[in-house]
């Protein structure tokens, strides 16, 4: 049996977890978005996995002028006045967390690190070590930046000595959305229409997360 059939295999087992003590914290930036709409099947797909979720944006940095001039952001920014915006004592409740930030040239955006910046306290402090943590990002093509801009993330993340549970080639439907290792990664056209299969990979990263954060809670990892 080949590895990947013995991965697949490994991966597809039926694994019901109907009561869990793991609480996710799905956090976003998202202008148009985009970004929401993963954060949104993330949180979706850790509550199937028995996970207390909670969905933050991280605040917006950008200047009223700025958004305004752009119709999708400033409705987006509207429609999205009642989600909670992210605190440190959110990372600090959180087991486990998956990030969903589009790619500015390659990395994450200013709005995202922003808020990671502020995180020096709980670091010195160690209460982000042993985080289980998971990222997805958005570009508008193929190759622009989304791998990149995870791996940003995850720089971050070593710093705080969480564990990152990427997705890897852990199931088949992973080929199907793209085949990013690092995590879900989705190309939105200039329509803001993504590309086929990208919901069931999100659902399924947030549901590994949980996963990998349970076992690492029992011990079992």
């Amino acid at each position: 049996m080949s590895f990947f059939k013995k991965l697949f295999r490994n991966s597809n087992k039926e694994e019901s977890i109907e009561m869990s003590n793991i609480k996710l914290a799905v956090i976003y930036y998202s202008s148009t978005g985009s970004n929401y709409q993963l954060a949104k099947w993330a949180e979706e797909g850790g509550q199937a996995a028995g996970a207390e979720v909670k969905l933050l944006k991280v605040p917006e940095l950008a200047p009223q002028a700025a958004i305004d001039s752009n119709p999708a952001w400033k409705e987006h920014l509207e429609a999205t006045a009642d989600v909670p915006e992210v605190t440190l004592d959110d990372l600090e409740w959180a087991d486990a967390i998956v990030f969903s930030v589009p790619t500015r040239f390659g990395n994450m955006p200013a709005q995202m690190k922003q808020f990671l910046d502020t995180t020096g306290g709980l670091w010195f402090h160690g209460k982000l070590a042993n985080k289980v943590v998971s990222a997805m990002s958005s570009a508008s093509n193929a190759h622009g930046g989304q791998e990149a801009t995870i791996l940003s993330l995850y720089t971050t993340m070593y710093h705080w000595g969480a564990i990152v549970a990427a997705p890897g080639y852990t199931d088949p439907l992973l080929f199907a959305s793209g085949g990013n290792p690092y995590g879900t990664s989705v190309t939105v056209d200039q329509d803001g229409k993504m590309q086929e299969n990208v919901e069931e990979a999100a659902k399924y990263q947030a549901k590994r997360t949980v996963q990998v954060a349970e076992s690492l809670k029992k011990g079992s990892l």
